[in-house]
């Protein structure tokens, strides 16, 4: 199926490109785009850079592992069911709609993050393994088990979401992400982001690469409850309340093992995105049925 963008009436269909090397620019974002009658297609130029190599469950951390995409694709058959009954598609937001990471390293914030509690006294609540881990949420979510509800639970979380909006200039588009979400977007479907990173930053994010359309109001990120962070399905559950989309017509788009939980707690599809081997065992392990690891055949399916 070929997609035209006929808004203005000349002969031809246009084509959209998306320069993967623009980086975000406002950090608030509007729904005012006006779409016009007629569905859009949209493709890529891809800027194959080198970016950070390694993912933990959330995060992309250590530049020594390979980015080889896995070499077993989703079933066809299987990947078409999966699209085709989604009315609703919930994603995840680092991994598979960028490396919010890519420069900004995570590492970086978590080491910050531990020094901006030992500034105040508190070091002494993380432990040894605590204090040395490159992932951010896990320092979260230490000092959330310590001193829930506390302020300094609360100002450490707006830390970090200082954080996250200082990466976002530098974030990466995830390849196909762009280009799938216009076009699932054009032809009806609801979208929403599901996260555990700040619902700021993704606005931000989305607001620079032009999304925001697409999504608005649906982005549902971490608050100040974090134990509602992933694999609690809070989020989703947030999300399919909102959009009143039954959870069986909902697939979510995620990239970690407790993306998957937070998918089957909340009783919804999951497609697994999965960038290098590591990851797709990860959720192959997991017990993930559908699993791509590039966003292009999604994009095939999608355009049919």
């Amino acid at each position: 199926m070929t997609w035209t963008d006929d808004l203005d009436r000349r002969p031809g269909p246009t084509t959209w490109t998306e320069d993967l090397d623009r980086g975000p620019g406002p950090t608030t974002w509007t729904d005012d785009l006006d779409r016009g009658p007629g569905p859009t297609t949209w493709t890529e130029d891809l800027d194959r850079r080198p970016g950070p190599r390694t993912w933990t469950d959330d995060l992309e951390t250590d530049e020594a592992e390979r980015t080889e995409p896995v070499t077993a694709e989703a079933d066809d058959e299987a990947l078409g069911r999966a699209v085709r009954r989604a009315r609703l598609v919930l994603w995840d937001f680092d991994g598979p709609i960028c490396r919010l990471f890519a420069q900004y390293r995570a590492s970086r914030i978590a080491d910050e993050m531990v020094r901006w509690l030992a500034d105040r006294g508190m070091g002494g609540l993380l432990s040894p393994h605590e204090q040395a881990t490159d992932d951010p949420q896990a320092v979260l979510r230490a000092v959330d088990r310590r001193c829930p509800g506390s302020d300094l639970a609360a100002g450490l979380e707006e830390f970090c979401t200082a954080a996250e909006l200082r990466a976002v200039p530098s974030a990466t588009p995830t390849a196909h992400a762009d280009p799938l979400i216009r076009t699932w977007s054009a032809i009806g479907c609801r979208l929403a982001v599901v996260t555990n990173n700040s619902p700021r930053a993704v606005g931000a994010y989305l607001a620079g690469r032009g999304l925001s359309p697409c999504f608005s109001p649906h982005v549902y990120g971490r608050t100040r409850d974090l134990h509602r962070l992933k694999p609690d399905p809070y989020s989703l559950d947030r999300a399919l309340s909102a959009t009143k989309v039954a959870a069986s017509a909902t697939l979510m788009v995620g990239d970690s093992p407790s993306d998957l939980a937070a998918a089957t707690c909340a009783g919804v599809g999951f497609l697994g995105y999965a960038r290098n081997d590591r990851k797709e065992k990860l959720l192959r392990d997991a017990g993930a049925q559908v699993i791509v690891g590039s966003l292009e055949p999604v994009l095939r399916v999608v355009g049919r």
